[in-house]
C-alpha cells in the first residue's frame, strides 16, 4: 500500500501548523486548483513526491519541457511556473513513489482561457493517454493504478451548471485504463456529504480539500486493456 494525500481546489488551513509527517503520507497528488507555492510547502515538509494536473483556474502550463536541467518553452530557456519539485502528469502516464499514474487536467470549456477543454478535445486527450499507457504496458506488463484528473466523469459526482459539468469521455478513458481508483477535484461540497463513487470498477474519490488514500501499488497486470474501446 502507498499512502497519499489527495489534495485540491480548497486549501487546508491547518496543513500550515500541523506536524504534517504524522499523517505518514508517501505521496501527494494534487487535482487543480490550489495555489502552486501550497503543493511545493506541502512536498517540502512531507519530503515526499507531489503529483498534479492543473485546474480551471491555474495557469498555462503547456510547452514547458525539462531538458538536461533547464526548463524550456519554444525551445528557449524560461522560469518553471509550477510548484518547484513536482510532477505534472498532464496527459501524461508517470511512475512515482511505486505507483502508475495517468493524468487528465482541467475542465469542460464554458470561457475563453487555458486549461478548459470540449468534449471532442478531452476525448482526444483521453485517447492519446490510452496509448501512453498501453505502450507502457507493453513495455512492463504494468497497469494505471490512479487515473488524476481535475473534472470529474459526467453523472459521477458532477453538477448541473456547465462550469461543472464532468466529462462523458472519461467514462470511455476509465474503461480503457481500468485504473484502481479515480481522484478529481473541481466540485466543492459546500458541507455535503461526498461519498465515493464506483465507475467501471473502479473508486471515484473527491479530494476537495483532502483525503487520504491508501492505494495499491506496484502497477501490477490488470487485466488486458484495450485503447481502441468505445
Amino acid at each position: 500500500m502507498v499512502r497519499v494525500l489527495a489534495v485540491a481546489d480548497e486549501v487546508v488551513e491547518r496543513f500550515w501548523s500541523t506536524d504534517l509527517r504524522g499523517l505518514g503520507a508517501e505521496l501527494i497528488l494534487g487535482a487543480g486548483d490550489l495555489p502552486f507555492d501550497y503543493l511545493a510547502y506541502l512536498g517540502d515538509r512531507l519530503e515526499v513526491p507531489c503529483v498534479f494536473v492543473p485546474g480551471n483556474h491555474d495557469r498555462d502550463l503547456t510547452g514547458y519541457r525539462r531538458r538536461r536541467g533547464l526548463w524550456l518553452r519554444a525551445g528557449m530557456p524560461v522560469v518553471w511556473p509550477g510548484p518547484p519539485g513536482a510532477v505534472n502528469a498532464d496527459g501524461r502516464v508517470v511512475d512515482v513513489a511505486g505507483l502508475r499514474i495517468a493524468g487528465l487536467g482541467g475542465s469542460i470549456r464554458y470561457r475563453p482561457g487555458p486549461n478548459q477543454w470540449t468534449e471532442r478535445e478531452q476525448a482526444s486527450r483521453g485517447r492519446r493517454l490510452s496509448r501512453l499507457a498501453a505502450l507502457r504496458r507493453l513495455r512492463d506488463g504494468g497497469g494505471v493504478d490512479v487515473l488524476l484528473t481535475h473534472a470529474p466523469p459526467r453523472d459521477c459526482g458532477d453538477r448541473e451548471d456547465p462550469p461543472h459539468r464532468g466529462f462523458r469521455s472519461l467514462h470511455t478513458t476509465v474503461r480503457r485504463l481500468r485504473p484502481r481508483l479515480l481522484v478529481h477535484g473541481h466540485i466543492h461540497p459546500f458541507g455535503e456529504p461526498v461519498p465515493d463513487r464506483e465507475l467501471h470498477g473502479t473508486r471515484v474519490v473527491n479530494a476537495v480539500g483532502c483525503r487520504i488514500l491508501d492505494v495499491p501499488g506496484g502497477s501490477r497486470p490488470r487485466g488486458k486493456e484495450s485503447p481502441d474501446a468505445p
